[in-house]
């Protein structure tokens, strides 16, 4: 107890250094100024920042771009990227979130159904929803209900064993909800077979270019998550030691791991509501600062969160222009950088380094 009281103290004393602060903010900064940038129509870094400036009413500073281009800039390139943002920073900190509490290196936002309970919303609003109200309102929204009743489901089944203290158990639980809410998506599916290309383009994931809407319905959703785990990011060091050490140091282990998943799921439930299921981005982020700094998760939380923002912005603009004008499911993009990295770290682990 005395050793684990000491390693305690050990992770709680490494914060987030300024040098990795600065570069993840740095990166940021980067990922959004391309994300700007980068398009079909070259609006040039001295238009957009003349433009940026009229927005602000600095005294005589008029934007040199044209309506036209004031529009693509303002209300589908910068609220695509803000999106982007969201979605990626809290993709990796769930992602993080959840391989600390669960003591699971290999854990990610799908753990516990989220992704397969969304899936079977989103099908369900495709399939049976009237054509007029199957736009970004009912389909994000039908997908976050998804989500959540899958959450609920997981610890219900959880609960059920006795054993909720177990994180083993409710990994096992999520592995249940999500095996069966993926057989009803693919039953609901089978028998309307007119949405399948329109559910799976939803699946396969992607940044809509909705303007500013989207940004307004998971930005709530997003913050309160966010707080809630850079609140709790001291003790998740504390859990990742085990539930007995934890609970002798004094934490309600069962109370801050509910809160901890609540918020994470919760979270990823309304960034996977509006972009689709976009895998391994809370394998590759938290992973790849981990490996560059070694820091313990009172610093890599919110890395992941700054992080985890730049890349998915970036995986958008390579989705958006590598093909132009066509583009690839940003899902595709993630997974093609996400598979050997996740070999790669499935390999580290099994040698003991992770």
């Amino acid at each position: 107890m005395v050793a684990a009281a000491e390693h305690a103290s050990d992770v709680r004393a490494r914060g987030l250094s300024p040098l990795w602060a600065s570069a993840a903010v740095a990166f940021l900064l980067f990922a959004l100024v391309v994300g700007v940038l980068v398009g079909p129509i070259d609006l040039g870094i001295g238009g957009v920042l003349e433009s940026t400036a009229a927005h602000l009413h600095l005294p005589g500073v008029s934007s040199p771009l044209s309506p036209t281009e004031e529009a693509i800039l303002w209300q589908i390139r910068v609220p695509r990227v803000v999106l982007a943002a969201l979605v990626g920073g809290m993709l990796a900190l769930a992602g993080a979130t959840y391989q600390g509490v669960f003591r699971n290196p290999l854990a990610d936002p799908y753990l516990l159904g989220v992704a397969a309970g969304a899936g079977l919303g989103a099908t369900i609003a495709i399939a049976y929803l009237p054509a007029g109200l199957r736009g970004q309102r009912a389909l994000p929204v039908a997908a976050f209900v998804g989500g959540a009743v899958a959450v609920v489901l997981t610890y219900a089944v959880g609960r059920s064993a006795k054993r909720e203290r177990d994180a083993a158990t409710l990994v096992l639980a999520g592995v249940t909800v999500a095996a069966f809410f993926t057989a009803w998506q693919t039953f609901l599916q089978q028998q309307n077979a007119e949405t399948l290309q329109q559910v799976y383009t939803w699946i396969l994931g992607n940044i809509p270019s909705t303007g500013w809407s989207d940004v307004v319905l998971i930005l709530p959703y997003v913050a309160v998550a966010t707080v809630v785990i850079l609140a709790l990011r001291r003790v998740v060091d504390v859990l990742n030691l085990g539930d007995d050490e934890a609970a002798s140091l004094g934490v309600n282990v069962r109370r801050v791991r509910l809160a901890l998943v609540v918020a994470a799921t919760l979270g990823t439930a309304a960034a996977v509501a509006v972009s689709g299921l976009i895998g391994f981005v809370g394998i590759i982020v938290p992973h790849a600062i981990r490996l560059l700094s070694g820091v313990g998760y009172r610093a890599l939380l919110p890395l992941s969160v700054i992080v985890g923002a730049g890349f998915l912005v970036l995986a958008d603009v390579i989705a958006r222009t590598a093909l132009s004008p066509a583009e690839i499911p940003l899902g595709v993009v993630t997974a093609f950088f996400g598979a050997p990295f996740f070999a790669l770290v499935l390999r580290t682990t099994r040698g003991g380094g992770t």
